[in-house]
């Protein structure tokens, strides 16, 4: 299934290239990629598309596995960074320091510390005097996401009225502004080379911290590295999409009823399919009402909400 995925993501990227206010076809396209073809083509692939494209292939991988990730942590298949919080703490960081006026690379450190402050305080109070529990760690991770809409909704309330559309799109997910895509796909990279030989740890860490540990694995510290890691793919999303809802939920939990539960299989996997969801929405959100283009979180959300409305029900009859 690795292998079909592949492929299937290659032509995911292709058809994003081929498709827009002005259509490219293939042979074009191979003609630009060969230093040939029209100047206008050559403008529009090099200098839009393609950027775009890889883009939003790696955001959506980002999300996807930082979903997978806290869906092992917790145990828990509703669990994503953008319901516990980790995408509100990132998007909040970001906002402060693109107030502020700061550089690209004081931006990305700027979402990385919300993301992880975010992480901090959702573990923070979930723990207690206790030891937490997946449901707490689940409701406080909700209750402080609310926070951070609030202080989000605080910040546009306060921010230059000619900086509200681009920040508003922003925090709907949105491709246009992104930058190269250097940064999310070494991030993406990251990801995968941390996690795969992980990957029998987090399959014996799925089964529950008392088996774990009777297996020999550091429970606190393997939680505490998944966690920060997830801040951290997070983080770089939010940097380069804005906050985009569903792919972390909605992506893992379908690859668990084709692949089963082996996080070896099921990393790379969330990562490809990942990429093409994001890929085919943000397609989807340039070329639905051309020429004018939608926030592709929008188009992940009419996606994601009856998709997993429908794995509900499936699972309830089941």
């Amino acid at each position: 299934m690795l292998l079909i995925l592949l492929p299937v993501s290659v032509l995911a990227m292709l058809l994003a290239l081929t498709q827009g206010s002005i259509q490219i076809p293939l042979k074009d396209i191979w003609a630009v990629m060969r230093g040939q073809g029209e100047p206008l083509y050559a403008l529009l692939l090099l200098d839009l598309r393609l950027p775009r494209v890889l883009n939003a292939f790696a955001t959506g991988g980002l999300l996807a596995v930082a979903g997978a990730l806290m869906q092992v942590l917790l145990r828990n298949p509703l669990a994503d960074p953008y319901v516990l919080g980790l995408s509100g703490g990132a998007a909040v960081g970001a906002l402060l320091a693109m107030l502020a006026g700061l550089g690209a690379a004081l931006i990305s450190g700027a979402a990385f510390a919300g993301a992880l402050i975010s992480t901090l305080l959702v573990f923070g109070l979930a723990h207690g005097t206790g030891s937490w529990v997946p449901t707490r760690l689940l409701l406080t991770g909700v209750v402080v996401a609310a926070g951070w809409g609030a202080l989000i909704s605080f910040l546009l309330a306060v921010s230059p009225s000619h900086e509200l559309p681009g920040m508003l799109y922003w925090l709907m997910g949105d491709l246009s502004y992104a930058g190269h895509p250097l940064l999310p796909w070494s991030a993406l990279v990251v990801a995968m080379l941390l996690t795969f030989p992980l990957g029998r740890t987090l399959n014996v860490l799925a089964r529950g911290p008392l088996q774990a540990a009777a297996l020999g694995v550091s429970v606190r510290r393997m939680e505490m590295l998944v966690y920060v890691l997830a801040a951290f793919i997070t983080a770089i999303a939010v940097l380069t999409a804005g906050s985009i809802g569903f792919v972390g939920l909605i992506v893992p939990h379908i690859l668990r009823l084709i692949f089963g539960f082996d996080q070896r299989i099921l990393l790379p996997a969330s990562a490809l399919a990942g990429g093409i969801l994001l890929v085919l929405a943000d397609t989807l959100a340039r070329t639905l009402i051309a020429p004018e283009q939608l926030p592709v979180g929008v188009i992940t959300a009419l996606l994601g909400v009856p998709t997993f409305l429908y794995l509900l029900y499936r699972s309830r009859q089941r």
